[in-house]
């Protein structure tokens, strides 16, 4: 067994009715849109250089329970309708035609062209995540540029750039964030500048866009995501920050994501940007660290605490750990995250800390530290208290990918996993039930690779206990992908 497995190109693209083994609950009618890098060579025989610049793939699971899957060899049960296809991008265009120049972490070239790129014709290899904004599906990556995505037939529809009058950047936060509550869905552009920005935005239900505030920061740093409260943005700047100045400098220099450089002596400050008036309430520093992924936040004590929760790591070194030559040696170094909560008491003043600033004091209590990946919570808490966290479980030290799901217990420290049904696990995305009691009332969905049947399988666990409920055999193996979304509006079974 080796740990590079899921580190392959997939370059089939297939529709299939494929039979469930295990029952479906009624309820579960809905579609799962995955996202992610589903090649990473090309015809031409080149290659990119890190996980993070595969093609992107997308692969959509819709759950019809009662429809039979017949047509299929053994399918007397519940049917999973399963697509994935290639989104047909500028940079897939070029990749396939041998014209690719490199992207995130893969291609030389010189930062002042670069930024050009990013002005003119964004980078629109959007193989993180899909997300639904007003009547659009639009696949997204770290530029302000996405890629309308048809739901049904996973086609590509076209770019879906920032419009209206509100500000944005040359780089984006890839995970937005939405507010159940009112439907807003918010997210944070970088702009690079003498006087560098970060420009929080947000669209209605209706799609249209408006400006929320903006925060000056000297030096820009990489920032993946942020976390969201009814009354308040959360920024958390961590020490891996770029000189706007290096987009001046001539000749040809490393990929773009090497141009940040670890600055631990900064710390990381947390930034507390007030929804409704724009105004930065909070900006207090604390002991430098890095993270790609907030899990969820909430206000609490009448809003005078901001509570999130955030993946951790030591600092950025998991980046370098996810070149394909590292993943392919299983050298993943510090990928392996802690799960740690973060109280922002926006009443307390404590004056300027060693880091020099703050105005509000921020404690630290560590979650889960058993080595954990894209932990999520249930979609009905989003922007409320949270109990439980899942996430990919992780061995530490990390030399293969993930080889269970975890279930955190965020009151008791408790911890369920799972580890059967394959030998590699991706994100696990929880989905609530309609008329559930419990936070925990629902289902877990994932995908995981079995490397001698050479195949992925989707499986579906009981929310509370991890229990396998269901698993359908997808017809080929899927390499590692990112993030998904349940959209349980979409019912109709793919088109052909």
């Amino acid at each position: 067994m080796v740990s590079h497995a899921g580190f392959h190109s997939l370059h089939e693209e297939t529709t299939a009715s494929i039979p469930v083994r295990g029952d479906l609950p009624a309820w579960l009618r809905g579609s799962l849109i995955r996202n992610g890098p589903g090649a990473f060579s090309f015809p031409d025989g080149s290659d990119v250089d890190h996980w993070f610049d595969g093609l992107a793939m997308l692969y959509r699971f819709t759950f019809d329970p009662g429809d039979r899957a017949d047509s299929v060899s053994g399918g007397d049960g519940d049917a999973v309708h399963y697509r994935n296809r290639f989104l047909r991008s500028d940079a897939y265009d070029a990749a396939t035609s041998g014209e690719f120049e490199g992207g995130f972490a893969t291609g030389e070239t010189t930062l002042r062209s670069r930024l050009a790129t990013f002005l003119a014709e964004p980078y629109d290899n959007a193989n993180i995540v899909t997300e639904r904004i007003g009547d659009e599906y639009v696949a997204l990556t770290e530029s302000p540029r996405g890629v309308g995505v048809d739901p049904n037939t996973l086609a590509t529809a076209g770019h879906v750039d920032r419009e209206g009058d509100a500000p944005s950047g040359q780089l984006s936060c890839a995970h937005f964030k939405r507010d159940p509550a009112t439907g807003a869905l918010v997210t944070v552009d970088t702009e690079f500048g003498r006087t560098s920005r970060y420009h929080v935005t947000a669209w209605t239900r209706d799609g249209e866009r408006r400006h929320v505030g903006s925060v000056d920061t000297d030096e820009p740093a990489y920032m993946h995501s942020f976390a969201l409260t009814p009354r308040y943005v959360v920024l958390t700047e961590f020490p891996l920050r770029l000189d706007p100045r290096r987009f001046l400098k001539p000749g040809r220099q490393p990929p773009f994501i090497e141009q940040f450089e670890w600055e631990p002596d900064r710390g990381t400050r947390i930034v507390v940007l007030d929804r409704t008036t724009g105004d930065v309430v909070a900006d207090p520093t604390t002991d430098p660290f890095f993270g790609f992924h907030h899990v969820n936040a909430f206000e609490r004590d009448g809003g005078t605490e901001v509570v999130f929760d955030l993946e951790t790591i030591p600092d950025a070194t998991a980046i370098d750990s996810l070149y394909l030559e590292n993943v392919r040696a299983g050298e993943m170094g510090t990928m392996a995250g802690r799960i740690e909560r973060f109280t922002v008491d926006l009443g307390s003043a404590i004056g300027a800390n060693r880091y020099g600033g703050g105005d509000a004091a921020v404690s630290r209590e560590r979650l889960f530290d058993g080595g954990s990946a894209l932990p999520t919570a249930s979609p009905a808490r989003w922007c409320r208290s949270h109990r439980y966290v899942y996430a990919m479980g992780m061995d530490t030290p990390v030399t293969e990918w993930a080889r269970r799901v975890v279930k955190v217990d965020a009151e008791t420290d408790a911890v369920r996993t799972f580890d059967d049904g394959g030998d590699y696990f991706g994100e696990p995305l929880f989905v609530p039930a309609p008329d559930g009691e419990a936070e925990d009332d629902g289902v877990v969905v994932t995908v995981a690779l079995d490397v001698d049947a050479g195949r992925s399988r989707l499986l579906v666990l009981d929310g509370e206990t991890l229990s396998l409920r269901a698993r359908a055999t997808l017809p080929h193996a899927v390499p590692f992908d990112f993030h998904g979304r349940y959209f349980p509006e979409l019912r109709a079974k793919p088109a052909e």
